[in-house]
């Protein structure tokens, strides 16, 4: 569809400018609601005017900063160049650009990290302030002014309900095809007048194709043609294969034994190169008619839909390759009658995850001996992206998977540790652990029993005497027996790290922390 057919609507036409008028529209302090999901359906121009206007000002004297808020993380062009010009002051509820995570962990930018399903509602309830300005990106705007969603809902329905003020970013290189595909629910209420969300089943449509605004609050209407951040994925390495081995020989095991039906229940995936790696193995494996329920949908769940494996997938975003992006675009007529786009309050909604069974396949950064999560810091101080929306998931799945190579940084790091430096998930959502060493199925156990599990099936070889003379040392020291930890020694494991870049034991190092 050409540029000038995108905006249908009479009133809006007449409020189409340029990013630089539009960027001029939002003031110093605002908190702005931007569209937004993992590197999809950003806005492009208005952050890149915006961003310059701050350096103009800064230059000049002036201070302009203003609350960023998304679905998820974006792209360079609004996260990196709105950080680059310290135009921040405070970014919710994920993020994944360098910059901000530098600034972030510097104390120069304010950064709340929330539950994805957490953001609309709290936005509503008035939890996160006043929302003054949305700029959202649209795929087309019909001549009843309804908009046509881009390539990721997130919290858009939520921004163009609250905020004072809307600017539209109209992408025409968002394939038209798009139209049709997404599925928004305006019947959430606020307590004490919420009802059950009726969706029963991942492909259930339970609201309608279209956004809504009051067309009113629209003050700008920009033309863009930009991609989205299109990032590729590694192919999947010797490591990431035997993590998905591990969980597709556990997925087996499971419906031999009657606790999964033949077509498992619906899968949500993380994002990332491991997650790629079980989507190929389950793409190859002995499961039919699968389905996903989860919050992006990479190449993997393509390349599923593609082959038959996968029946019907929902999602709030698409996070795509140029490679598949490609392909979706070429065959976006098939895509569309088995990709549902749905807003991430209702993707990641724990009732529907409870309700359909959801199995969840996260990744994690560390794991401790009794089944506790680090999935968001380094070192327990340092943020890297979020927690996102496994917590979402994890607490409420059938199955909850978090799976890590054993080591980092070339083995100097074990991903197993006494006790993680900092906890997202704790050991009452963590069901199984997954490594390329192997997998520890928790459920049912005690903290010690998981202790000795965890470390035979998912510590590396090098680390295992550790783990298991610290594990066996704290359960003779320690005062009490049910989850025994030696508090200090347990997270002198990183100061170890912090101090000589290594976790394995350095016996001066040992004396020094035990005499502090």
């Amino acid at each position: 569809m050409p540029l000038a057919d995108r905006v249908r609507n009479p009133a809006l036409k007449t409020k189409i400018m340029s990013a630089e008028a539009a960027a001029a529209l939002i003031p110093a302090g605002a908190n702005v609601g931007m569209s937004g999901f993992t590197g999809a359906g950003y806005p492009k121009a208005v952050p890149q005017a915006l961003a310059q206007r701050i350096e103009r000002l800064h230059a000049a004297g002036e201070a302009f900063r203003i609350g960023l808020w998304t679905g998820a993380s974006t792209a360079p062009e609004l996260d990196g160049a709105l950080a680059k010009v310290h135009g921040i002051e405070m970014r919710l509820p994920y993020q994944s650009d360098p910059t901000v995570r530098q600034q972030i962990n510097a104390g120069q930018m304010q950064y709340t990290d929330i539950h994805l399903s957490h953001v609309a509602q709290l936005a509503w309830f008035g939890f996160l302030g006043h929302l003054d300005v949305a700029v959202v990106e649209v795929a087309g705007i019909l001549p009843d002014g309804r908009l046509i969603p881009s390539s990721s809902v997130g919290n858009n329905k939520t921004w163009l309900d609250q905020a004072d003020k809307i600017i539209l970013e109209v992408n025409s290189l968002q394939n038209a095809g798009l139209e049709g595909m997404h599925d928004i629910y305006y019947g959430t209420r606020l307590p004490p007048h919420r009802l059950p969300i009726p969706l029963v089943n991942p492909g259930d449509r339970i609201g309608e194709p279209y956004l809504t605004c009051d067309l009113s609050k629209v003050v700008a209407v920009v033309q863009t043609s930009q991609p989205d951040r299109n990032s590729a994925f590694a192919a999947p390495d010797g490591t990431s294969q035997r993590i998905a081995g591990h969980l597709i020989e556990f997925l087996q095991h499971e419906v031999k034994h009657g606790r999964l039906p033949a077509d498992l229940l619906p899968l949500q995936s993380g994002v990332g190169n491991i997650a790629n790696a079980v989507l190929a193995g389950l793409n190859d494996g002995p499961f039919n008619n699968l389905t996903a329920y989860t919050e992006v949908l990479q190449d993997g769940m393509l390349d599923m839909l593609r082959s038959g494996k996968l029946s019907m997938a929902s999602a709030t975003a698409l996070s795509l390759s140029p490679e598949a992006l490609a392909d979706f675009n070429e065959n976006i007529d098939f895509y569309s009658k088995r990709i549902v786009l749905r807003s991430q309050e209702i993707s990641n909604h724990p009732q529907v995850v409870r309700r359909l069974g959801v199995i969840a396949m996260n990744a994690m950064i560390e794991a401790d001996l009794y089944g506790n999560v680090n999935s968001t810091h380094i070192m327990g101080s340092s943020i890297m992206n979020g927690i996102g929306g496994s917590g979402d998931f994890a607490r409420n799945a059938y199955l909850s998977f978090f799976m890590t190579p054993s080591v980092a940084k070339d083995g100097a790091i074990s991903c197993i540790v006494p006790m993680v430096s900092h906890v997202d998930h704790t050991e009452h959502d963590v069901e199984v652990i997954v490594t390329e060493q192997g997998l520890a199925d928790l459920r049912g156990l005690s903290p010690t029993q998981r202790a000795r599990l965890i470390i035979e099936k998912c510590a590396h070889p090098d680390y295992r005497p550790a783990l298991l003379d610290y594990f066996e040392r704290a359960q003779r020291d320690a005062p009490g027996k049910h989850t025994p930890h030696l508090l200090g020694e347990a997270l002198s494991w990183h100061a170890r790290y912090v101090e000589t870049g290594h976790m394995l034991p350095d016996a001066n190092l040992e004396r020094r922390l035990r005499r502090a």
